[in-house]
């Protein structure tokens, strides 16, 4: 059961890093790994949105298709994803944003899995650890790019 969890101070606010984490369509642009992400469905109620969304990572021959349901809370600036279907046993993952004392915000990313899979797990395993933890820096170098100026 493999485990990430990291925490990151950035200039952007709180509000533009969750905005940026909460495109998910434009993650096969810049995210590691990631080759698709379809959004199947999208429910918007009392401020929050919940997404069905397919995502296909990719790793050299390896092709993996996985369902998730992403709850998108604004007014607490966090997003929780739940593991619907594909080749996990299970996958948590959870973004905070929190505002520092001095100006923009601390990213917490963590995400939690295990493949059904102990071949696949062997395959991807590594491959996934090293893409996790290259996350973060494409969150920020995607918000640098597209907020170059902090707000």
């Amino acid at each position: 059961m493999p485990q990430f969890e990291t925490r990151r101070p950035v200039p952007q606010s709180p509000d533009q890093m969750f905005a940026l984490v909460a495109d998910v369509e434009k993650y096969p642009e810049f995210l590691p790994l990631c080759e698709g992400l379809v959004v199947r469905s999208r429910k918007e109620r009392d401020g929050k949105a919940l997404l069905v969304a397919d995502m296909t990572v990719g790793y050299k021959a390896i092709r993996e298709t996985f369902t998730t349901q992403v709850l998108l809370n604004p007014a607490e600036r966090a997003i929780d994803v739940k593991y619907l279907d594909g080749p996990f046993r299970y996958l948590d993952n959870r973004w905070r944003f929190n505002d520092l004392p001095d100006g923009g915000c601390e990213v917490h990313f963590f995400i939690d899995y295990e493949f059904k899979s102990r071949i696949l797990g062997a395959v991807m395993g590594s491959m996934f650890d090293r893409a996790f933890r290259m996350f973060s820096e494409a969150f920020e170098a995607r918000a640098t790019k597209i907020y170059a100026t902090p707000a």
